[in-house]
């Protein structure tokens, strides 16, 4: 896909970077991203991805905006109380570069639109904030081989993984967190609080990973957790490992089918 005059001039910094140039930002206009949620993660990740030029967002919620999302969900105004997050992100997204396409989706996705909306798509961001979607996405993403890129965060805590599914020997997001364990569902934002350059901070780093993997930038991110300590400012890694008794992933899995 060919770049307009215009887009070269709109996207002159970034094409200067030695590993995008112009092919690799041909390649983010020809690409299509996923971002479910559009919270503090989507909010962050979206409008760097606009303004980065990709070519098409499609962005799903079935929330409304609320008073209390103001504070790291830098994407809506006082005026967006009470409308829909994704019609909203829409018109703000389309304010910072009105080149793209931009879809929205008024509802939660699950079931067959779930694998439908991933089947379009060339990367996946889940940025939601709850477990059972995030599961979902994780299981229509390995069933698909797409690229997810996973994001999460609470208080003064954040997380980044990514997982390619072409390479299934890194595992997937229930091999690191079954479904069985004791992980605390109801332990999120609204439980539990969190602090908004955190949320900002993973948003940003998702955008970041999928302009990395649409341009062919080198990534040494995948198959790996990432764990950020807002109050030390220090980084954890871990590398993940597959269960060969996973049931999305792994051997059982494969069994079942």
């Amino acid at each position: 896909m060919q770049l307009t005059d215009s887009e070269f001039q709109q996207y002159s910094r970034q094409i200067m970077v030695p590993e995008i140039a112009e092919n690799g930002q041909r390649k983010l206009k020809s690409a299509t991203v996923l971002i479910v949620g559009i919270g503090g993660l989507g909010s962050a990740a979206s409008m760097h991805l606009a303004g980065s030029g990709i070519g098409s967002l499609v962005i799903a919620d079935h929330d409304v905006v609320d008073v209390s999302n103001l504070q790291r969900q830098l994407i809506y105004r006082y005026t967006d109380l009470k409308t829909n997050k994704v019609e909203a992100a829409k018109e703000h997204l389309l304010a910072i570069n009105p080149n793209i396409r931009i879809r929205a989706i008024n509802r939660k996705l699950n079931g067959s639109q779930l694998e439908l909306e991933v089947s379009m798509a060339d990367v996946v961001l889940d940025c939601t904030d709850n477990l059972s979607s995030r599961y979902a996405i994780n299981a229509t993403c390995v069933k698909q081989k797409k690229v997810l890129i996973s994001g999460a965060a609470i208080g003064w805590q954040g997380q980044l993984m990514l997982f390619d599914f072409d390479k299934m020997s890194q595992g997937c997001y229930h091999c690191l967190f079954p479904s069985d364990s004791t992980s605390d569902e109801l332990k999120n934002c609204a439980s539990a609080g969190v602090i908004g350059p955190v949320v900002g901070t993973i948003g940003n780093l998702q955008a970041l990973e999928a302009i990395k993997y649409i341009t062919n930038v080198s990534s040494t991110s995948f198959g790996k957790l990432h764990q950020f300590d807002a109050i030390s400012n220090q980084w954890k890694t871990f590398e993940l490992t597959a269960d060969s008794q996973c049931n999305v992933c792994g051997i059982t899995a494969i069994t079942k089918e």
